[in-house]
């Protein structure tokens, strides 16, 4: 039986092609299926890697290549007017696919009240400084 987060049992390791936006050799993007804004995109490697801190340093070369070709494919098609880019490194950081990937959110003016404080964000009392 595999334990969550094994390679044979991971949504990433397991992705359909079809859903894949954009790739290189060392990692593929695609939408996120519960996105926080319209272009939300994930930015994962095709080798399974629990989170950020196991990955080499070519493969982290590659990962932010890749973040950067789909700030333009998401520039182009939705216009944000700024950006959140995020990784969840375990439980307690809110990570639930045990697979790294980068979170490409865009962001829109009015797609909340006070966006001051950006990522601080995970702990919401501790946004506004």
């Amino acid at each position: 039986m595999m334990k969550t987060g094994d390679k044979l049992d991971c949504l990433f390791c397991n992705i359909e092609k079809e859903k894949i936006a954009a790739e290189n050799d060392a990692a593929f993007a695609i939408y996120d299926g519960f996105p926080v804004n319209e272009g939300h995109m994930l930015i994962i490697p095709k080798k399974h890697f629990k989170d950020y801190f196991e990955v080499d340093e070519q493969t982290k070369g590659e990962l932010w290549k890749l973040v950067d070709e789909c700030k333009k494919i998401v520039d182009k098609k939705y216009k944000p007017d700024g950006y959140n880019i995020g990784i969840n490194c375990g439980e307690a950081a809110g990570q639930t696919v045990m697979h790294l990937h980068i979170h490409l959110i865009p962001r829109y003016k009015g797609d909340m009240d006070n966006p001051r404080g950006g990522v601080r964000g995970v702990i919401p009392e501790k946004r506004i400084y």
